[in-house]
């Protein structure tokens, strides 16, 4: 697998259109950091690492009716044109009514945390 993360998103993706409770995939330190963020943001209900060998990350995805709360998901950065932001330069998804996860020295965090820090960073991905 060349693009982990793009994985993770597609994962979620097909999730959602599925109507599907959970998601799983193998676990990473950065995956579970996105895993938090949207979990912090109110885009999932829950996320839990499982196994102690093979771990794997399980999202609890969350809908309203029968429609899922995360209307959209975009890679940003991928691994043949990487995207990198200065702390005044980080994109604001649909004027700020989405969300851009920046990947920076300090971890993963959104993109309004890291103009709060006042670190730049990759831009790995936008949800909406």
């Amino acid at each position: 697998m060349t693009d982990p993360i793009s994985d993770m998103l597609t994962r979620i993706r097909n999730a959602n259109r599925a109507l599907l409770p959970y998601t799983e995939m193998s676990h990473s330190k950065i995956k579970e950091g996105i895993a938090k963020i949207l979990k912090r943001e109110g885009y999932i209900d829950d996320c839990t690492v499982e196994g102690k060998g093979l771990k794997m990350l399980k999202l609890k995805l969350k809908y309203q009716g029968r429609k899922a709360v995360i209307a959209g998901l975009r890679r940003v950065s991928k691994p043949g044109l990487r995207n990198y932001a200065g702390a005044t330069e980080i994109p604001k998804v649909l004027r700020g009514m989405g969300t851009a996860i920046v990947s920076t020295p300090k971890g993963v965090m959104t993109g309004t945390d890291a103009q709060k820090e006042n670190v730049g960073g990759e831009v790995l991905c936008f949800v909406w």
